[in-house]
């Protein structure tokens, strides 16, 4: 038998033997490690998204806003203005 098994087992004993009256306490204070695990997994969730957002923006280049007017003269051609492709009309 597992420690799983083993614990259940003894909560359910642990239960039986508890009084009428202290199972509505015993009712509310499930719900709420309900609550908490729910909530918890919730804020991992979030955590990761934030995460993954932020990381959109990453280029993995460090010197890119020292570099900025170069980088944007690279990407306007002189005649025809600025385009996704080179060969694009404006």
């Amino acid at each position: 038998m597992d420690t799983l098994t083993k614990n259940r087992e003894q909560i359910i004993e642990s239960i039986k033997t508890l009084p009428e009256d202290s199972l509505a306490e015993l009712i509310n204070f499930v719900d709420y490690l309900r609550y908490k695990a729910t909530e918890q997994q919730s804020q991992k969730t979030s955590a990761n998204f934030l995460l993954s957002v932020a990381a959109l923006g990453n280029s993995l280049k460090k010197d890119v806003s020292e570099r900025d007017e170069e980088i944007l003269a690279n990407e306007v051609d002189p005649i025809r203005g600025w385009s996704l492709h080179r060969n694009e009309q404006v």
